[in-house]
């Protein structure tokens, strides 16, 4: 059965695979147009042709470079004449460690990837498309920016700074654009494989649902944050976990 087309079009950063790939696959499965970033001219290649090479166009780049930032934005909006949504997913955690050891150039690096891209990003979506016609940003943090959460100091600080850019741009945007943002938990990707990889048993059993995550789960919030039926939802974190945070209290 054909899939209808919405009329919308969306850019979501670093979806070649993982959390950015089920995130498109949402939205192209409810009939968006999607245009897809990544570093991996390959990994993208394969991953439109999945998606659907007549409703899905990649952009290969490094998510901090501002050429590719713009040349993404001008591309979307060359294939679909509008940008409705953008989802600010591309990241990178390069450092496992204390924060008393942490180099500060990887500190710098991390924020250049996952926070300054993200603002870069909407500067960009918001003057070519949605600062007249509106539409809706999502941004994705981390339950890492919610918490402490020690060994990934750097990425956690970067994921809280997305869920604060996420309520200044909703501030700032408001009425045209809604901002969100969701702070997964740990979902089952190549990213997030150090964190669970050999002992995936043990690491499930503090989730009250009994499972790790899987990007659908976190497509499903992306598709609906950016549909109607948010459409009164505005500067949120929405924190999609499996329940982990209920074993965070006293007792």
């Amino acid at each position: 059965m054909a899939v209808q087309d919405s009329g919308k079009a969306a850019l979501v950063t670093g979806a070649s695979r993982g959390i950015g790939y089920g995130i498109a696959e949402a939205l192209v499965a409810r009939g968006d147009r999607v245009c897809i970033t990544g570093r991996n001219e390959n990994a993208l290649k394969e991953a439109v042709e999945k998606l659907g090479s007549d409703r899905v166009i990649g952009v290969a780049g490094k998510a901090h470079d501002e050429a590719h930032q713009a040349i993404a934005v001008e591309r979307a909006m060359e294939a679909f004449g509008r940008v409705d949504f953008l989802v600010n997913n591309a990241g990178t955690n390069p450092v496992f460690g204390p924060m008393a050891d942490l180099d500060l150039d990887v500190a710098r690096k991390v924020f250049e990837t996952n926070v300054i891209s993200a603002l870069g990003f909407a500067q960009l979506t918001w003057k070519a498309w949605q600062s007249e016609h509106g539409g809706a940003i999502v941004n994705i943090a981390s339950i890492a920016g919610v918490s402490a959460s020690p060994f990934v100091g750097a990425y956690g600080m970067s994921k809280a700074a997305m869920v604060n850019l996420t309520l200044q741009l909703a501030h700032e945007f408001a009425p045209a654009v809604r901002v969100n943002a969701i702070a997964p938990a740990v979902v089952k990707t190549k990213f997030a494989k150090a964190l669970y990889e050999g002992r995936e048993e043990e690491v499930t059993s503090a989730y009250p649902l009994g499972r790790l995550g899987v990007p659908s789960d976190v497509g499903g919030a992306a598709a609906f944050l950016t549909s109607e039926q948010s459409d009164w939802i505005t500067g949120q974190t929405l924190v999609v976990d499996g329940g982990i945070f209920l074993n965070a209290g006293v007792g």
